[in-house]
C-alpha cells in the first residue's frame, strides 16, 4: 500500500509545480489551501472572465454542498470575498 501512495505522490509532484500563482490579496492563502486540495487553481483564472461575485458565491456553495469540499463558513466567506474582489467580472446590466 505504501508503494502505491508513494507512486501517487511522486506523479502528482510535477502537476503541483505547474500551479499558477494567484493574484495577491487578503484571503489568497485560504483560497490556495482550500481550492487546490481538489482541483487546479487554473480553474479560477480560466473562469474569472465569466463569473460575477454572485456566481463565485454560488460556485463556492456548490463545492461545499454538491462536492463535499471541507470548507467551513468562515473559510467560505474568505474565499468568496477574495474571488469576488480579485477575479470577478462585473455583472451584466
Amino acid at each position: 500500500m505504501f508503494r502505491y501512495l508513494a507512486l501517487a505522490l511522486l506523479s502528482a509532484a510535477p502537476a503541483l509545480a505547474d500551479e499558477p500563482t494567484l493574484k495577491p490579496g487578503p484571503g489568497r492563502d485560504v483560497v490556495q489551501a482550500s481550492c487546490a486540495t481538489c482541483h487546479t487553481l487554473s480553474y479560477i483564472r480560466m473562469n474569472s472572465v465569466f463569473l460575477t461575485p454572485d456566481v463565485w458565491k454560488a460556485e463556492v456553495a456548490k463545492m461545499r454542498t454538491a462536492f463535499g469540499a471541507p470548507i467551513d463558513d468562515s473559510a467560505a466567506d474568505t474565499i468568496v470575498k477574495y474571488l469576488s474582489e480579485t477575479y470577478a467580472t462585473a455583472p451584466k446590466s
